[in-house]
């Protein structure tokens, strides 16, 4: 034996009926939350303090690669170099 049963209702209406809390107010919360965030954070993502954030890490960068390169050429020309017997 099969029962069908239709209910309409709103979901709001279904979780008050099945005793579930009302997530909402939470959800609205948060959601105001995360958007002042991401507002606060858009103000970083200009492109003058996005170079001013970054230019010192990249020229660092460089600078470490450059003594690398340097360091291993000149171990190797040392190498190299005739040697006095």
């Amino acid at each position: 034996m099969k029962i069908h049963v239709d209910i309409d209702c709103t979901p709001e209406e279904a979780r008050a009926f099945l005793g579930l809390p009302d997530v909402g107010p939470m959800q609205k919360a948060v959601m105001d939350e995360m958007q002042r965030r991401m507002m606060a954070n858009l103000a970083a993502m200009e492109p003058e303090q996005l170079f001013k954030t970054w230019l010192p890490a990249g020229i660092q960068g460089w600078e470490q690669l450059q003594k690398a390169f340097w360091s291993q050429m000149t171990k190797a020309a040392r190498d190299k170099a005739p040697k006095d017997e």
